[in-house]
């Protein structure tokens, strides 16, 4: 059967994309190479979610004496922990089978790998397909840092720690980005000794440094060393013994190494040039406001493109490319305001922009700060650590941008986020009634500390 459109990856863009063309009459092929569902489902949100939820269990039992409650000594098993991972796992994926069976004949499900040979042509396994529509899902994977020794090193990426059945004596984190953080902290709370390394001089080095230190303070309460600032040379070691040799002569000592340096794109065996795809300096696949690459016919969704690395935004990459291919016009890419959350404890969430970079645009600003203990609510259920970040424009009293660290700050952003994308003004968040002793009232009383709403 000819297809009208071709899908490769089933991730958070490729399956509702794929469907929902289906259900529109359009004959669908969706290719998967590996697992259905993607990063999300696989490797990323779901799995790491799941295992840092044991691991904030562990951490709460620990601490219930401050709350007078008592408990007897705490372990953890954390071979039953990765157990109830992979059954979750295991559950989404077989969801978004059952998904995909549920789309009928007109989306046909094909297991390989993927490769262009020409212009909107690709090859499955030795079968050749063609359609006047390709889109391109093919996500990213764990970067690989060119450090000397590594490639002698049993180093583990995010998916390989996740899979271990005894906690590490001493794991050595390189990179204190997102997945750094929150596995760094899960595995602290497993019982293992973690040291995180970055070179940059503060963790989630793109924050404005007084977040960042909220969220460094909690990891120092906790016992995770920090080693900021820290430029690796090399590597050496072998099963159980690793040593990272640092600039300056020093070197740091653990028994298991996580690399989490960032991610590069699943483009280089995608056949890119045989099909006419143009890639960025970094590999990946450079788009258009309306997801069009520079081949006509050709789009990608994604992390593939380099956009903003999150399954929400994915997710909204297929919304807003199925409106275009359905001729409701709709907005382009640009156009999204992309809240963010990192599920560390605290959490650490944001939308919009920063002071650091406001000062770098020139963008006029007022900002108010306000430490999260300042919330009744947190000092109640004893979760006071973290600080709240305002940015407003001082001329439309519009919100340039929000930052959260503190107890469920992934949940709270979108109180910002959806007033940013209705455009509204701070008033609405000053004039609210909001529901006492709550963490959102502390929102209120954020804004309230805003110059210009101060005796309001």
């Amino acid at each position: 059967m000819p297809h009208d459109v071709i899908v490769i990856g089933s991730g958070q863009a490729g399956v509702p994309l794929s469907t929902r063309l289906a259900a529109a009459g359009k004959r669908v092929l969706l290719v998967e190479r590996r697992d259905l569902g993607g990063t999300c489902v696989n490797t990323g949100c779901t799995p790491s979610k799941t295992m840092i939820a044991s691991a904030r269990a562990a951490h709460v039992a620990r601490g219930a004496a401050r709350l007078g409650v008592r408990t007897g000594p705490v372990s953890v098993d954390l071979s039953a922990v990765v157990a109830r991972k992979d059954a979750v796992v295991a559950q989404w994926r077989q969801g978004v089978r059952a998904r995909l069976e549920a789309a009928g004949e007109r989306l046909e499900l094909r297991l390989g790998h993927a490769r262009f040979t020409g212009p909107r042509t690709v090859e499955v396994d030795g079968q050749r397909f063609t359609a006047e529509t390709v889109v391109v899902n093919a996500g990213a994977r764990p970067a690989v840092p060119r450090l000397h020794g590594l490639e002698s090193v049993p180093w583990l990426d995010n998916r390989c720690l996740m899979e271990l059945r005894q906690p590490p004596q001493h794991l050595l984190v390189l990179g204190g980005g997102y997945i750094g953080c929150e596995l760094g902290q899960a595995f602290r709370r497993f019982g293992s000794e973690v040291t995180i390394v970055d070179h940059n001089p503060r963790l989630l080095s793109r924050l404005d440094r007084d977040l960042s230190a909220a969220l460094e303070a909690a990891f120092r309460d906790e016992g995770i060393r920090l080693e900021l600032s820290a430029e690796v040379e090399s590597v050496a070691g072998g099963e159980g013994r690793v040593a990272l040799q640092l600039g300056g002569g020093r070197e740091i000592r653990g028994s298991h190494l996580v690399v989490a340096a960032g991610r590069r794109p699943n483009t280089d065996d995608l056949g890119c040039p045989e099909a006419g795809i143009e890639l960025d300096r970094r590999g990946y696949i450079r788009v258009d406001d309306r997801y069009q690459t520079s081949a006509p016919g050709v789009y990608a969704v994604g992390d593939v493109t380099g956009g903003p690395q999150f399954t929400h935004s994915s997710w909204d990459d297929h919304r807003l490319l199925y409106d275009l291919f359905a001729g409701r016009g709709g907005r382009g890419r640009s156009s999204r305001i992309v809240p963010w959350a990192v599920f560390t404890d605290p959490q650490v969430a944001g939308v919009g922009m920063g002071e650091r970079e406001a000062r770098e645009r020139k963008v006029p600003f007022e900002v108010a700060t306000m430490p999260f203990g300042a919330v009744a609510r947190a000092l109640e259920i004893d979760e006071p650590a973290g600080t709240m970040k305002v940015l407003l424009d001082p001329g439309s009293e519009r919100l340039l941008g929000a930052f959260l660290v503190g107890a469920e700050a992934g949940e709270l952003i979108h109180v910002f986020a959806a007033l940013m994308r209705a455009g509204a003004t701070a008033r609405a968040v000053v004039d609210g009634e909001f529901v006492h002793p709550t963490f959102s009232e502390g929102l209120q009383s954020l804004v309230m500390r805003l110059p210009r709403y101060a005796l309001q």
